[in-house]
């Protein structure tokens, strides 16, 4: 077993050598470009960790690691141009620093490179990673509609959000750690068991992010703090506040989020004082904690070892107790 950091720096030099240099180059060169923009890499961690955690098969589950790094960043691609978002990572999108044409079709190729990514494996495993991944995919494309739609809809409700975050976000932890499960062999029963751990976490995870995007320290966060307020978002803050608020907090929430007549600062400062007062701020802590246990829960069916149970809980307690 590896720590975080030397699944990073194996996976980053795994990376440097799938550079595309081929044509016609406004094709791949966009590819590249995102690919090495940086982030955690968390998902192709987890695949790493996960298939050694099985049978120390991190070697071997590189391809299926970077799959999930090629369509991350695929949708990333597609993402950005639905938001029209000028920058990622503090760099511009491939959209604004090509055109809208070539960030639809640099996008499409990336996803048919994670597939091929998968014709490494023998025709069992790869059956399988591309039955998954086929799955996961969809799913993210309907979590990424259901967000869409939310944004004109007055009547979603919490499980709505929860099920959109779940397929927007989620999946694609859960089916990260349940490809590294195969690679590695594991039992049916544990890679199903692997990949709830990973989907229940994602589900915090998202939550914890929910939360940060209000309250984060500015300085740490990365992102601008009240962006999903400035944004009228309905986020789970929101959503809780016309759950548990009286008549005045409700109403005042709607006002505020859709008025134009108070500066930026103001409207954050507000709605945060609502999502206080409410009761919202300390539901959402609750369901943060209620998913990382549900998490951890799963870690006890695990047919492994204590150590790597512990192991896992760590990696889970971390990703919960940032304050960034």
């Amino acid at each position: 077993m590896q720590n975080i950091e030397a699944y990073q720096e194996s996976f980053l030099r795994y990376l440097e050598g799938f550079t595309v240099e081929k044509e016609p180059k406004n094709l791949y060169e966009p590819v590249n470009y995102i690919l090495k923009l940086g982030g955690k890499r968390l998902r192709p961690v987890l695949t790493l960790m996960t298939a050694d955690i099985f049978g120390n098969k991190a070697k071997e589950a590189m391809n299926a690691a970077l799959s999930i790094e090629v369509f991350h960043n695929f949708s990333l691609i597609h993402d950005d141009i639905m938001d029209d978002a000028p920058l990622r990572r503090g760099k511009e999108t491939v959209h604004e620093k090509w055109d809208l044409n070539t960030g639809i079709l640099s996008g499409d190729a990336m996803l048919i490179m994670a597939y091929q990514l998968f014709e490494n494996y023998d025709p069992s495993t790869f059956q399988a990673l591309a039955k998954l991944f086929s799955k996961t995919a969809l799913e993210v494309c309907e979590g990424q509609q259901y967000d869409i739609d939310f944004e004109t809809r007055t009547d979603v409700t919490i499980s709505e959000y929860l099920k959109m975050i779940e397929y927007k976000t989620a999946v694609l932890v859960g089916a990260a750690m349940k490809m590294g499960a195969i690679v590695a062999s594991a039992s049916e029963e544990d890679q199903n068991s692997i990949y709830d751990f990973g989907r229940c976490l994602g589900i915090a995870f998202q939550l914890q992010d929910d939360y940060l995007d209000a309250f984060g320290n500015p300085e740490t966060f990365g992102k601008q703090v009240g962006g999903d307020i400035l944004e009228n978002k309905k986020t789970y803050l929101y959503l809780k506040t016309l759950e548990l608020g009286n008549e005045a907090q409700k109403s005042n929430l709607v006002k505020l989020m859709s008025s134009t007549s108070i500066s930026d600062a103001e409207k954050v400062e507000k709605v945060k004082s609502l999502f206080n007062t409410s009761g919202a701020s300390n539901a959402i802590k609750l369901a943060v904690k209620d998913y990382t246990n549900k998490a951890f829960s799963v870690l006890q069916t695990l047919n492994i070892s204590e150590d790597k149970k512990q192991m896992l809980q760590l990696f889970g307690e971390q990703l919960m107790n940032r304050s960034v």
